[in-house]
């Protein structure tokens, strides 16, 4: 586990909430790369892996629901700074045991602050996505591991999850 920093950014002196003042940053290329998963039945996942879902193509309307997901992430955390991202990049695979769909987000930027939450916005819109898409057939289904992998860039450099 993690040392937690020793302080709250995102609280100031008085313990009031508010947005981090980056203007002194320095302009770097920064990446995050998140994951997580959404456990399924195994009927379910053939569903998906056959393409015959009478919704459509449950993937590529999650990868399309990530991208917008990571391109609105401000909206979404109330505290992150818009951010002019210059790539995102989503990749599923499947496992059969357990059942799942595993999404990967890699989000890329040149700015004073990280993707971090834009590459676990993107990840958390595609699970959600495959949920919505086919709660009918399995309610049941579990978002789990939702979490980030690495991050390269700014001031306290690169960090890799063990």
């Amino acid at each position: 586990m993690p040392k937690p920093s020793a302080t709250l950014t995102h609280f100031d002196a008085h313990g009031q909430a508010h947005m981090v003042d980056v203007s002194a940053k320095a302009e770097t290329h920064r990446v995050a790369r998140a994951a997580g998963q959404v456990v399924m039945q195994a009927a379910t996942l053939k569903t998906i892996q056959a393409g015959n879902h009478k919704k459509g193509d449950v993937l590529g309307i999650a990868r399309i629901a990530a991208i917008q997901g990571a391109k609105r992430t401000s909206d979404l955390i109330p505290l992150s700074h818009p951010i002019p991202i210059t790539k995102i990049s989503i990749a599923f695979e499947t496992k059969t045991r357990p059942a799942r769909v595993i999404c990967h987000a890699t989000v890329e930027t040149v700015g004073r602050t990280g993707v971090e939450m834009e590459a676990l916005t993107a990840v958390a819109a595609a699970l959600l996505t495959v949920y919505d898409m086919c709660k009918a057939i399995d309610r049941g289904m579990q978002l789990t591991d939702i979490r980030l992998l690495e991050k390269r860039g700014g001031k306290t450099g690169d960090w890799v999850a063990k």
